[in-house]
């Protein structure tokens, strides 16, 4: 009884797509269709949604779209319809919905900001375009503010605001100072996101009186200028160093929103004393590798291209020597709509059923919404073959009145996406695209493509004739594709023909006839051979060829896959390449390529040039060919071949190679016959069926083989039925429910006669069956569909041909697609070994449910927990494989005192099987590992503090720690061994009444109920007494490994009993450091043999290059390292020669930095001003004797100056005569700025700048308004003005050096 079959409800819709897909027409692009088929318009062009305009050029609002008939547009604004006709200044360009607004003839663009939408409408429905917000771009002036000098302390932060003013788009913010030049930043000094100048740490070189903040309009070009802030920064000695703190964001976390694939941007700027280093961090997971970027000296995480994944907690780290600091950012992503599927037009045939799907996601997740003609779908005129269904409408039985374009909406509250998509229904007759008669050529045996593209509504049905009257084409031997093509696999001489496609639908039906032509495979029936020829010699390349009468080849000669030198000596003939006058560079490989316009052959030689013989010899070279071939006694099955041997060259010909060629089966191969020896001039040769023969010989001696001889007459061998079957003949499946037979194909001559096929046979095997067979083409494989899974089938493949079949083929064992096993192994038995070994068993599985060929069992095992530390850890699973039907295995590696889980799977070729129930286990205790650490503090005379850690890996519960100590003395003598044993829970001891200033070695290690755990060793020592403690030296940024105590000189009387004992060890240690600009002092303590000789090796901190060697002169235990670089961290470390790779640990060091040259103002120092109240009594002194002598009459120099000069106040003063010179008061002795020279006027004569924008003015007064904007070209001359070495005058405007810079 047949059960009816029902499709639930919610698949209806499902159903419907699946048909849609089936039924819906695929339109070509073909542009003579497109212009004839009705259209409903599409949008093809639209402004962006947020459309920012420059205020002072036209607006461009564009529209486009296509559709036939052509479409009409319309525009709203804000909702509402816009009347174009009743605005002047707005225009729409012909044949198009593009508006144009004229602002450049008087209108102004903040009149026309709003929202616009464009419709286009033609007979068939109307398309809509997006929300355009037209908004004009802004670029407001600075706000006037009074900005007060900042007086900051040396070490302290610093934050410059720059608070530009809000524009559209914002601005682009930087600092430079008023010589435009770009101010320098790093990562103590650097601009955040917000446009602020961040000081991490201010230092005296920070004071200036020009930080200027500048704002860049990109749109309208523009930039503006915040008012100059001066810094003055006052030094306290010495400076406090501080731990970081975070200048923003402020606080220990924050949130940031950002949407999918756009930029994140995560900022941590931070202040101390040093300047803190940043680093970033994802909490629970890794910054994505290719998406991730550092900026701003690793101040700011860039992430680009977002998604959701992307959301999380990201941490950034502030560091220096004196502490960190961290900020949390808590990132979530959220997401505009996106396009899961949008929806896609549907052109129908009428009755036809269809759907259009409109899926988008985003966060939170936007609804969706339909229009229909650009109205809500819900007010739109009703379509009964119309149904909405959420983000889908089902179309069912449409007709031509049911053509509309709908609109998606998909929408939330990042934005939304607005999609287009037609229905057009269409009844249109067949029509055949391909040209009529068109001729297809294809070489024989090449694949062959005959085109139909069609187009009709409904879709047509096509069908495919070979001849005038020849019957529909079906076949294996055909193949047709869902576009009309047909395709023959392997085309032969006897396809070629005319070949009919017909399409047809309920409305018509149309045929077209196209040529197809089989033309004979190009083929080098004579290729270059291999030539060796001596130097200045001359050298031939044969290339002979056969081709398609029909085709004109073309023949291109190559060396070394390049093309021929541009030289007179190679002489390219029809048939040969001649190279005359050979020399070595003509050494190489030659191809001959052979081209037509449908195929290429080509083959190459190796040409090896020598040097010529110095003098005469014999020649010993191959033999000539053979010639004169003669057939004789022609059988079905065998042949004689004679020859005429060709000149030896003085060298014996040993044998002949005979060589076959099928012209039937393979034209222009030859293969290898037999061989004969070289006294024969006859042979008998056996043949096959069904083969063309020609036959040729080639005569070999000791120095190679000869060209072949000419071919033979040919002789056609007479067709049988095939002698041998395929060979390898298997049976596999490659699904559970299938056989796939496969065999070797017979090669053309094993034929042995036309009509080749196959008879493909198969049976279950142990089942009472009868053979099934089936008869395929010339192919290779066949599969059996249908089959149980994994059974055994006896299969047999036989040849045949037109004349009959091929002997009885022999049988051979396949097995059907094996599956996954079904069950899984069974009693699962753990025994444990020992703490790190376990041995598992389990019972084989049935072979009937394994369902393959069984290849073994995996066993799976895990750590579940550690006993002794009851705390879990990421379970990480490993797998032992055991191969065959093995029932048990050994499992290696195991942690002591864990408990484990395993279980077992059964595994074949499909995969693995079901996995056993899990099976716990249990290891036991094992040694613990050493301790942790051992550290021993707080010396005094007669005890010190054992400080230590419990191990690593206990590997079971501890039940004590044992200590072991003895002295050493200075001889490295061993005194007798204490042992002391100590509660597992005790993590410290005071170890009292030892001996003053005495060594002591201590052993320490952990025990288990097991035994006892490896043991770490330290030394350490008793001090002299409490005033004589000496500290070890720390060397710059960076203790040592162990600490040493000095011995009081106080006597014991009783002193332990020691054992002569050789030093484990030579070591050198307390390596110090004291370092000054350019050299630094090294110091060190050894103990080891006496006499060594020591080296210091030192490098730059952190380089890679290699360490540099000073040797130390005598065993003196210091060294001066000199020609060091200022301001620089080196490492540094001393090893004693001979004593191979044994050195210190590494120190590091810093020099001092470079001491700037004082600049010392002479005015200000008391030597100078004596000398100047000095000489100015001395010269008041001079004058009153002058007067006095004067006025009695007599002559004195100076009255010669005075007779010579008119004025002696205003002459220079010459050092040579000591005469007096121009009075200058004290302000002459103020220091001008840095580059600038002051001429006698008081004016600062501008010097050159190459790459500033000084070159575009000589001041900042005369480039900026009082609002901060550039004055530019319109600005007027000013007076100069003798202010503090400034000029001002006419500045041209800089905007466009200003962009430059950014």
């Amino acid at each position: 009884m047949m059960k009816k079959m029902s499709i639930p409800t919610s698949r209806a819709s499902l159903v419907l797509f699946l048909c849609q897909i089936i039924s819906a027409l695929d339109v070509p692009l073909d542009s003579k269709l497109l212009e004839e088929l009705s259209q409903p318009p599409t949008i093809t062009q639209q402004s962006p949604k947020d459309y920012i305009v420059d205020p002072r050029e036209n607006i461009v609002i564009q529209c486009e779209a296509k559709g036939k008939p052509p479409p009409s547009f319309s525009w709203t604004r804000n909702g509402t319809h816009f009347d174009i006709d009743k605005d002047a200044q707005v225009t729409m360009k012909p044949n198009s919905g593009t508006l144009v607004v004229n602002i450049m003839n008087g209108g102004k663009a903040e009149a026309y900001e709003g929202v616009y939408q464009c419709t286009a409408r033609n007979e068939r429905g109307a398309a809509i375009s997006n929300n355009i917000v037209i908004r004009p771009s802004r670029s407001p002036l600075w706000t006037k503010e009074k900005l007060e000098p900042n007086h900051v302390r040396e070490g302290d932060s610093l934050v410059l605001h720059c608070r530009p003013p809000v524009g559209l788009p914002p601005p682009i913010i930087f600092w430079m100072d008023n010589a435009f030049q770009r101010l320098p930043q790093s990562e103590r000094v650097s601009q955040g996101l917000n446009g602020d100048l961040y000081f991490a740490n201010v230092q005296p070189e920070d004071t200036r009186e020009d930080y200027i903040c500048y704002a860049r309009f990109n749109h309208t070009q523009t930039i503006q200028q915040k008012q100059p802030i001066s810094v003055k920064v006052f030094s306290t000695k010495p400076v406090t160093e501080r731990p970081p703190v975070l200048l923003t964001p402020t606080g220990s976390t924050s949130t940031k929103v950002e949407l999918r694939g756009n930029v994140l941007l995560l900022e941590c700027i931070a202040a101390g004393l040093p300047t803190p280093v940043i680093r970033w961090i994802k909490e629970g997971g890794e910054l994505p590798a290719n998406r991730t970027f550092f900026e701003n000296f690793k101040k700011t995480l860039k992430i680009i291209d977002v998604s959701e994944a992307d959301s999380g907690n990201y941490k950034c780290i502030a560091r220096n020597t004196l502490g960190s600091v961290h900020h949390v950012i808590s990132v979530t992503v959220k997401a505009a709509p996106y396009w899961i599927t949008a929806p896609r037009n549907l052109v129908l045939s009428p009755g036809e059923d269809g759907t259009l799907i409109c899926r988008a996601n985003g966060n939170p997740k936007p609804s969706i919404s339909w229009l229909a003609n650009g109205v809500p779908i819900a007010i739109a005129p009703e379509d009964p073959s119309r149904k909405v269904d959420g983000d889908t409408i089902i179309f069912s039985h449409v007709q031509e009145r049911s053509s509309a374009v709908y609109q998606c909406n998909a929408s939330n509250e990042y934005g939304y996406l607005l999609a287009n998509a037609f229905v057009n229904v269409l009844a249109e007759p067949p029509r055949i695209l391909t040209p009529a008669n068109k001729l297809y050529q294809v070489i024989a045996d090449s694949p062959a493509l005959l085109d139909c593209a069609y187009f009709g509504s409904p879709k047509p049905e096509i069908e495919w004739f070979k001849g005038v009257k020849g019957s529909i084409l079906r076949g294996n031997e055909y193949i047709f594709h869902d576009n009309g093509t047909l395709e023959i696999p392997v085309a032969q001489k006897d396809s070629a023909g005319t070949y009919t496609c017909v399409a047809r639908n309920e409305l018509g039906k149309i045929q077209n006839e196209v040529q197809l032509e089989i033309k004979d495979p190009t083929m080098i029936i004579k290729q270059p051979e291999y030539k060796v020829i001596q130097r200045y010699g001359q050298v031939s390349f044969e290339c002979i060829i056969k081709h398609d009468s029909t085709l004109l080849p073309t023949v291109v000669w190559l060396k070394d896959n390049d093309e021929l030198p541009d030289d007179e000596r190679f002489l390219v003939g029809k048939d040969n390449l001649t190279i005359m006058n050979v020399t070595d560079k003509d050494d190489g490989t030659y191809t001959c390529i052979v081209n037509t316009t449908l195929d290429s052959v080509s083959a190459s030689a190796v040409l090896t040039v020598v040097a010529a013989p110095p003098t005469p010899a014999i020649i010993y070279a191959r033999p000539n060919p053979p010639f004169d071939l003669e057939l004789t006694g022609q059988l079905e099955r065998s042949i004689e071949l004679s020859w005429i041997p060709g000149d030896e060259n003085n060298s014996p010909i040993t044998n002949f190679v005979i060589e076959y060629e099928d012209a039937l089966h393979e034209p222009g191969v030859w293969h290898y016959q037999t061989e004969v020896s070289g006294t024969q001039t006859t042979a008998q040769l056996k043949l096959s069926p069904y083969v063309n023969y020609s036959f040729r010989v080639i005569a070999v001696n000791k120095i190679g083989r000869s060209q072949p001889s000419e071919p033979s007459e040919q002789y056609l061998t007479k067709s049988a039925s095939p002698d041998e079957n395929p060979a390898n003949v298997q049976g596999i499946g490659s699904e559970p429910d299938n056989l796939v037979i496969t065999w070797e194909p017979l090669k053309g001559f094993q034929s042995n006669g036309p009509g080749l096929q196959y008879k493909v046979s198969w049976r279950q095997k142990d089942v009472d069956d009868e053979w099934t067979s089936v008869i395929v083409a010339n192919v290779s494989k066949y599969i059996v569909s249908g089959t149980p899974t994994f059974v055994p089938y006896e299969v047999k493949v036989q040849a045949l041909n037109d004349l009959g079949y091929a002997p009885e083929p022999s049988e051979v064992i396949g097995h059907s697609g094996e599956d996954l096993p079904m069950v899984a192994p069974g009693n699962v038995q753990v025994h444990v070994i020992n703490s790190t070994l376990a041995k598992v068993h389990w019972d084989p599985v049935p072979l009937k449910t394994v369902r393959g060929h069984l290849q073994g069992y995996k066993v799976y095992y895990w750590k579940v927990q550690s006993l002794s530390r009851r705390s879990r850890r990421h379970v990480e699973k490993k797998i032992l494989t055991f191969r065959g039907n093995k029932t048990f295995g050994m499992l290696p590696g195991l942690e002591p005192y864990s408990s484990y889980k395993l279980n077992v799977r059964v595994v074949n070729g499909k995969g693995e099987g079901p996995a056993s129930p899990d099976k716990v286990f249990k290891t036991p205790e094992g040694v613990p590992s050493s301790p942790s650490f051992l550290k021993i503090t707080n010396p005094t005379l007669d005890s010190l503090t054992l400080e230590w850690g419990s191990p690593t890996h206990p590997n079971g519960v501890l039940t004590s720690y044992t200590l072991k100590f003895q002295p050493i003395n200075n001889t490295h003598e061993l005194g007798p061994l204490v042992e002391i044993r100590i509660p597992a829970n005790e993590s410290s001891l005071i170890l009292k009444n030892l001996n003053y200033s005495t060594r002591y070695k201590f052993y320490f290690n952990a025990q288990t109920s097991v035994g006892s755990g490896s043991q770490i060793t330290e030394e350490a020592v008793t001090i002299m007494d409490e005033a004589g403690i000496l500290r070890p030296a720390v060397g710059v940024g960076k203790g040592y490994s162990e600490i040493l105590f000095a011995t009081s000189p106080v006597m014991h009387t009783v002193r332990p009993t020691f054992y002569k004992v050789q030093p484990l060890y030579p070591r050198i240690r307390n390596v110090t450091t004291a370092a000054a600009e350019t050299y630094a002092n090294i110091s060190w303590e050894y103990e080891g043999p006496d006499h060594a000789n020591f080296y210091v090796e030192y490098g730059v901190a952190g380089s890679k290059e290699d360490w540099k060697k000073e040797i130390v002169n005598g065993s003196r235990s210091f060294f001066v390292l000199k020609g060091l670089t200022p301001g620089t961290a080196y490492k540094v470390r001393v090893g004693a020669e001979g004593l191979s790779g044994f050195r210190s640990s590494e120190d590091v060091f810093e020099t001092g930095p470079a001491m700037a040259s004082r600049q010392v103002d002479i005015a200000t120092q008391g030597w100078f001003i004596g000398l100047m109240c000095a000489v100015a009594l001395l010269i008041l002194i001079l004058l009153i004797v002058c007067f006095i002598r004067r006025n009695k009459g007599g002559k004195y120099p100076v009255k010669e100056k005075e007779d010579a000069h008119a004025d002696p106040e205003i002459q220079p003063m010459k050092e040579d005569d000591g005469t007096f010179g121009e009075y200058s008061d004290a302000e002459d002795h103020k220091p001008l700025k840095k580059g600038s020279r002051t001429p006698s006027d008081r004016t600062v004569k501008k010097e050159d700048s190459d790459d500033s924008l000084v070159d575009y003015g000589e001041g900042v007064n005369g480039q900026f308004n009082e609002d901060g904007s550039f004055i530019g070209q319109y600005s007027g001359k000013k007076e100069k003005e003798p202010a503090e070495g400034n000029e001002s005058s006419e500045a041209p405007s800089p905007v466009n050096a200003m962009n430059s810079f950014v």
